[in-house]
């Protein structure tokens, strides 16, 4: 006999072939075993199956059936046992193989249709005839071709349609379950494929939570899977996916390996985030938060690389003179003794360095205050009144125009489309 490596369970459709039932289980070795069958045929397993076993299963429970060739008469019991059953024994996606041997149409349709969720495999004893792929057995004197088929090779591409819809969403975590669940179902060939799109969400998952290194170790690693997977061709558009990762990946690599104490490119990330917070996920309360961290952000970076100015912690003597007493006064903090720069106050210094950046702020702020003012009015600033999409897009455009940073230069997530 040909034995396969053991299983996590075995659900076995029954009714009378006893001796392809024991040749399932003892080629399989299940740590568990559930038969399906009808009241008539337990008495069967008893005599013929159990005596048989080779190598008992840990756990062993049957579902019995009124009823075994109508539809609706098989579907209901079994979909009201056999998931709690499986959630008992712990079974997890992919873990569980069906035995369609002994089945009836009706009890082949229900059993595929409840246990789509766990499993990895469908197995049917045939009879023998030219064309059918498979192993050659002899049982009771008859030659029978063990075949087998993983219905998730073909509905997975479902699953990654919806997985793809989520991370285009924003929905990352979403996405890396599905595209984890699609890994843990699918047969071992397409495997890599899934892992690598899971990889990618998890990456722009840990991207948008500005984990810059480790999102950039994940998008390395499912860039090598993808370009693999592209080569054997792979889902259609996924060649036109890679580049655009590969873009997003080299910014990561900038900003990560920047030994910089102040990170040039975490405003140009930050006001991304912002736009995609916009655009991507409704919310202007978190855009507009975002967006006057990217503001100051942009101030920190020119007054640290161009005047070694650390808005933190200041030196009122690196200030021009008409602002060193106003620091003084105004921006002690009383228990660290550091003088700190509030928003407004680093573009004046930077005004006054006369540092184009500084005098541009300077220009535009009679449009920025009453931005500025509804973001600081908003939810998640200090007031109570929920910011309008409007107002956060009005100040990105300002911010845009103030750093000269075109919108289409900045970091943008792929559109997964697979």
């Amino acid at each position: 006999m040909i034995h396969d490596q053991p299983i996590k369970a075995l659900v076995i459709a029954f009714v009378d072939d006893a001796a392809s039932a024991v040749y399932s289980i003892n080629r399989l070795k299940p740590e568990a075993l559930c038969f399906v069958l009808p009241e008539a045929s337990k008495a069967l397993v008893e005599s013929a199956i159990q005596p048989n076993i080779q190598q008992m299963p840990r756990r062993w429970d049957w579902i019995v059936l009124a009823e075994t060739a109508e539809f609706s008469s098989t579907y209901q019991p079994l979909a009201r046992s056999l998931p709690d059953l499986l959630q008992t024994w712990e079974i997890q996606p992919g873990e569980l193989v069906v035995d369609l041997s002994g089945a009836t149409a009706a009890m082949a349709s229900s059993l595929s249709l409840v246990t789509l969720p766990w499993t990895s495999r469908l197995i049917e004893l045939c009879p023998d005839r030219e064309g059918l792929e498979g192993d050659r057995v002899e049982i009771n004197s008859k030659i029978l071709v063990w075949t087998q088929s993983n219905p998730w090779d073909e509905q997975a591409t479902v699953s990654r349609r919806d997985g793809c819809a989520l991370f285009n969403q924003g929905l990352f975590e979403a996405a890396v379950k599905l595209f984890r669940e699609g890994e843990l179902r699918v047969s071992g060939g397409q495997k890599p494929l899934y892992r690598a799109f899971a990889d990618l969400a998890e990456g722009y998952g840990l991207w948008e939570r500005f984990h810059y290194r480790q999102a950039w170790d994940k998008l390395k690693t499912a860039i090598k899977a993808l370009e693999m997977a592209a080569l054997w061709g792979g889902p259609p558009g996924l060649k036109a996916v890679v580049p655009p990762i590969k873009a997003n990946a080299g910014f990561l690599e900038r900003l990560v390996l920047d030994p910089a104490e102040v990170k040039e490119f975490v405003p140009v990330d930050v006001l991304a985030y912002a736009h995609r917070q916009l655009l991507v996920r409704r919310n202007p309360e978190a855009a507009m938060l975002a967006l006057v961290r990217a503001l100051e952000g942009f101030a920190q970076v020119r007054l640290h690389k161009a005047h070694k100015i650390k808005s933190w912690d200041v030196l009122p003597e690196q200030l021009p003179q008409a602002l060193q007493e106003i620091c003084r006064s105004c921006y002690l903090e009383d228990i660290d003794g550091k003088y700190k720069l509030p928003l407004q106050a680093q573009f004046r210094v930077l005004a006054g360095l006369g540092d184009q950046l500084g005098q541009v702020f300077l220009r535009e702020w009679p449009k920025m205050k009453p931005l500025l003012d509804a973001a600081n009015h908003a939810v998640l600033g200090h007031g109570f009144e929920p910011v309008k999409s409007e107002r956060v897009q009005q100040l990105f455009d300002v911010v845009v125009r103030l750093t000269g940073i075109a919108e289409p230069s900045l970091p943008k997530f792929p559109v997964l489309s697979l």
